[in-house]
């Protein structure tokens, strides 16, 4: 699996710990920054994350901010995103068998470290169920469509 990964300054730690499970777990990633603890604006990543997911260049992203709710309000401003804030396991797998996720945010001031693989795993782990949920999913696009004017 091709992945984007991100964060803001809050989310540094995190992301380090979350990369080195995507390593182990064979997973190609890409670290879109930050790389310090430096303060940093989380919608330029956001930005850059869930736009590489949309293009396809990566098949899901993961973002990381303090709360969590920068990052996801953010990603899910970019067509065909829906980057879910999952601060536990049960959260995160439905989030990928309902939602059809393709972002996973988590609030690294809140999540520590085992417990954030451990959603990680969960998410990459888990997979759409269609179905019911592809009508909701259906809407939901049709919703972005609709509000962007066109058909």
């Amino acid at each position: 699996m091709r992945i984007a990964i991100g964060c803001d300054h809050n989310g540094l730690e995190l992301k380090q710990q979350l990369i080195a499970e995507l390593g182990h777990l064979g997973h190609d990633y890409y670290d879109a920054g930050c790389y310090d603890g430096n303060s940093v604006d989380y919608p330029d990543i956001a930005r850059e994350v869930a736009e590489s997911v949309s293009k396809g260049t990566f098949d899901h992203g993961i973002l990381i901010c303090g709360t969590g709710i920068g990052m996801s309000i953010a990603a899910n401003k970019v067509f065909g995103i829906r980057a879910a804030l999952c601060n536990d396991t049960f959260s995160a797998q439905k989030s990928r068998e309902h939602n059809d996720a393709n972002i996973l945010c988590i609030a690294g001031g809140v999540i520590g470290g085992s417990d954030a693989v451990a959603i990680l795993d969960t998410y990459l782990q888990s997979e759409f169920e269609g179905g019911r949920h592809s009508r909701r999913i259906d809407k939901i696009s049709r919703v972005e469509i609709d509000s962007n004017g066109s058909d």
